[in-house]
């Protein structure tokens, strides 16, 4: 049985290329500074989305970490949506391992409104935690791969700096983003103090993650990676791939957008399921499976032994999610429908109503 795996853009395998940079890097101890090729990877990371500096990290989530408490001091707080992906997925550790407060806003379709955001800034008086950090998300996870217009961000990024508050981009997929939109991945960026991105989501890289931002927070941050035990080795070897993954996959992220909207073209025909076709903008397909119907947990079950493997939001939610990525291809969108129909055909028929 063909195994078609939809749960994540994180599940691909590294492409030749990238074995043979694993297998031939360049290697020292990057604890020390002196890995080749994870400065190499740093410089270019940093280069291509327009700032001064990067650290290498093993996550996403240290990523995202490091940039928050490299910014913002225990007894401090953060502002940021109520569906971010450093909220809702990453363990509370801002607030376990730094003693940061978060102040939550309405995500909306993405990104918070500008009034939701300027009400959560604390006053500078007063006997209240400092604001001093803003984050953001782009593409945004639990948002369905929202992606968010530079323009949009300049705003927010403007709003906090007024008020004497820094910015933190969880850029996890902002290549997604940037190719949604059409744009090169520094304007998205350039109105941020920091960004993480993923070289293992979209790019397709087998593991690692950056933060980038000015010299001194990352002097700041690679502290912070110290102290969470993330400091490498030998780290090159996975660097190496993840350099080829950031020169190589960046412009053919569009495929799994056609993909994308492929997959949520042909759900919003199969009855049951609940999609606006139109909001998937990148890689990340969200519907809901109506509970009229069937249950989504029936529904997720039922497709990965048929072959289709899909991820659930939030616990019990009738919300799931599809990730298009390098090792899916056209047919296998094709084939994930035809058993998501043979799923949905086979389920519980709704009641009809009474003449």
């Amino acid at each position: 049985m063909r195994l078609i795996e939809l749960r994540s853009d994180t599940f691909t395998k590294p492409t030749p290329e990238m074995r043979r940079a694993m297998a031939e890097a360049e290697v020292g101890d990057d604890q020390y500074g002196e890995d080749p090729t994870v400065s190499r990877l740093e410089e270019r990371s940093a280069e291509v989305v327009g700032k001064q500096a990067g650290v290498f990290v093993p996550s996403g989530m240290m990523g995202n970490l490091c940039g928050v408490l490299a910014q913002a001091e225990r007894g401090e707080e953060i502002v940021l949506g109520d569906m971010a992906h450093i909220y809702q997925n990453e363990m509370g550790a801002f607030t376990v391992l730094g003693g940061v407060s978060s102040r939550l806003v309405p995500n909306g379709r993405g990104l918070p409104s500008l009034a939701d955001i300027g009400a959560a800034i604390r006053p500078a008086a007063g006997m209240f935690p400092r604001t001093a950090l803003v984050c953001i998300e782009n593409s945004h996870n639990n948002c369905g791969g929202a992606a968010i217009t530079a323009e949009d961000t300049r705003r927010v990024a403007e709003l906090a700096h007024s008020h004497g508050a820094k910015v933190h981009l969880d850029g996890a997929r902002i290549f997604n983003a940037a190719a949604a939109l059409g744009v090169d991945a520094r304007e998205l960026c350039a109105p941020v103090d920091t960004v993480q991105f993923c070289y293992s989501k979209g790019l397709a890289a087998p593991v690692g993650s950056i933060l980038c931002g000015d010299r001194e927070t990352v002097i700041g941050a690679r502290r912070v990676r110290k102290v969470l035990g993330g400091a490498m080795r030998q780290a090159g070897v996975i660097a190496a791939a993840a350099l080829v993954a950031l020169e190589r996959m960046r412009d053919r992220l569009v495929e799994d957008h056609v993909n994308a909207r492929r997959l949520a073209d042909g759900l919003a025909n199969l009855p049951g399921i609940r999609i606006d076709p139109s909001a998937v903008a990148t890689n990340i397909v969200a519907f809901e499976v109506d509970p009229a119907w069937m249950d989504a947990g029936a529904f997720q079950k039922a497709c990965a032994e048929r072959g289709v493997r899909l991820s659930r939001y939030l616990g019990n939610s009738p919300r799931l999610r599809a990730v298009t990525h390098l090792d899916v291809a056209r047919a296998d969108i094709d084939a994930a429908l035809g058993i998501m129909s043979g799923v949905v055909s086979a389920g519980r028929q709704p009641v009809a109503a009474a003449d």
